[in-house]
C-alpha cells in the first residue's frame, strides 16, 4: 500500500522517491525550486535511474539562469543521466512518475509533501499519457557548457592554480545569476583571472572557446568591473600589435580576502 511522504525539503523527497525507482523516471511540470533540487540530487547520487524532465519553458529558463545549476545540468545531459524537454501546457500538479507510483509534489513553505499512489491502473494510465506528451515535446536547448568541461579547459589553457581558485570560489556561492542575486559566470571568471593576474585576452579567449560568453561580453564586463574598482589593468607589451591587458584586483579588500570570501567582498563593492 502506498504511503504519503512528508519531508523537510524537496531534496529529501526526491532522494527518497528516485532512489526507490527501478527504471527511468519522469518529473512533470516541476517548479524552478524542484528543478534545482533534481539537479542537486542527480549530481550527488552514485546511482539513479535515468531522469526525464518535462517542464514549462519559463521554469527551465528561470532555473538555468543560475550558472551553478545550468553547468551541472549540462554534465548530466552529457552523461545521458538526464534529458530535458519543454512542456506544452501545465498539468494539474507537479508529478514524480516511476514504474511503481505517481507522486504529486505539494509544497508548504520550506516543507514538502509527496502524495503518492501505487494503484497499478492509475500509474499505467499516467505513464502512457506522459509518454505521449514526452514524445511530442521539444528538447530544451541548454546553452551553458558542462562544469567538467569548464574546469578541464581552464586548467589546460590557463593553469591549475586558477582552476583551483575557480572551484573554491564556486563552492562558496549559493547562486550565480548576476541579476543582483550573486555574480554571473563572466564576472566570476574575470575575478579569478584578476586574482591570478591573467591576461584579459587569455581568459576571454578561453571563455569564448568553452562557450561561457563572447569576447565582447568579457570586455564589457571587464569595463564595468574596472569602473567599480573591483579590478584594474596593466598594459603588457607584445612583439607585434597593441599591448595586452593584465588583470589585477583593484581593491585592497579583495587582495587581502581568502578565495572563499572573494565573491562576497566583490558583491559588497559592486552593490
Amino acid at each position: 500500500m502506498a504511503s504519503n511522504t512528508h519531508t523537510a525539503d524537496r531534496r529529501e523527497l526526491l532522494t527518497t522517491t528516485l532512489t526507490a525507482a527501478s527504471n527511468d523516471c519522469w518529473l512533470i511540470d516541476p517548479t524552478p525550486e524542484t528543478i534545482a533540487a533534481v539537479v542537486d540530487v542527480a549530481s550527488d547520487a552514485d546511482s539513479l535511474p535515468r531522469l526525464r524532465l518535462l517542464a514549462a519553458e519559463d521554469a527551465l529558463k528561470t532555473t538555468f539562469e543560475d550558472f551553478l545549476v545550468a553547468s551541472r545540468t549540462a554534465d548530466l545531459i552529457a552523461d545521458d543521466a538526464l534529458a530535458v524537454r519543454t512542456l506544452d501546457a501545465p498539468t494539474a500538479n507537479s508529478l514524480i512518475l516511476t514504474d511503481e507510483a505517481v507522486t504529486a509534489v505539494v509544497a508548504a513553505g520550506e516543507q514538502v509533501a509527496g502524495l503518492r499512489t501505487d494503484d497499478s491502473e492509475f500509474v499505467e494510465t499516467t505513464r502512457d499519457t506522459i509518454a505521449d506528451r514526452w514524445a511530442a515535446a521539444d528538447p530544451f536547448r541548454l546553452r551553458t557548457p558542462a562544469i567538467s568541461q569548464i574546469r578541464a579547459t581552464l586548467a589546460e589553457e590557463i593553469g591549475a592554480a586558477i582552476r583551483e581558485d575557480f572551484d573554491q570560489l564556486l563552492a562558496s556561492l549559493e547562486t550565480a545569476r548576476g541579476d543582483g542575486d550573486g555574480l554571473d559566470e563572466v564576472t566570476i571568471s574575470l575575478l579569478i583571472a584578476a586574482k591570478n593576474e591573467v591576461l584579459l585576452y587569455d581568459i576571454s579567449k578561453w571563455g569564448e572557446d568553452v562557450g561561457i560568453a563572447s569576447k565582447a561580453t568579457f570586455s564589457r564586463t571587464k569595463s564595468r568591473l574596472e569602473e567599480s574598482g573591483v579590478i584594474t589593468t596593466e598594459k603588457v607589451p607584445i612583439d607585434v600589435g597593441r599591448p595586452r591587458l593584465r588583470l589585477q584586483l583593484g581593491d585592497d579588500r579583495l587582495r587581502e580576502a581568502p578565495t572563499d570570501t572573494l565573491a562576497a567582498v566583490a558583491t559588497e563593492i559592486l552593490t
